[in-house]
């Protein structure tokens, strides 16, 4: 009966009643704004009427994105694998090598 109060749906119920109990005593202390006319626009970067909206590329940024995404997976599995399993990160190592393989040549 004691370890209930340590079970994770006991937790949180706990934390989300402090949570909701703080958040109620905080909003009288809250800034209430103005309804104003702009208020349900979207925002842009602090300005209206944007005649020249840049929409970023990431294509350059994919590649770098993938290498070390891969690479800390390898890393991980590398590193967490017992030491009787070889087969395992040898695979994930080879893996990764053809994965850089594709993603970089061009």
């Amino acid at each position: 009966m004691e370890n209930l109060i340590y079970s994770p749906p006991v937790v949180i119920l706990i934390f989300f009643a402090l949570f909701f109990a703080a958040s109620k005593i905080l909003a009288r202390y809250s800034r209430h704004g103005i309804r104003g006319a702009y208020q349900s626009e979207s925002y842009a970067c602090g300005q209206r009427n944007i005649q020249n909206y840049v929409n970023p590329d990431y294509s350059e940024f994919f590649p770098f994105a993938f290498f070390f995404t891969i690479m800390h997976v390898v890393v991980l599995v590398v590193a967490t694998a017992p030491r009787d399993v070889i087969a395992l990160p040898v695979v994930f190592i080879l893996s990764s090598v053809v994965a850089m393989a594709i993603i970089f040549r061009r």
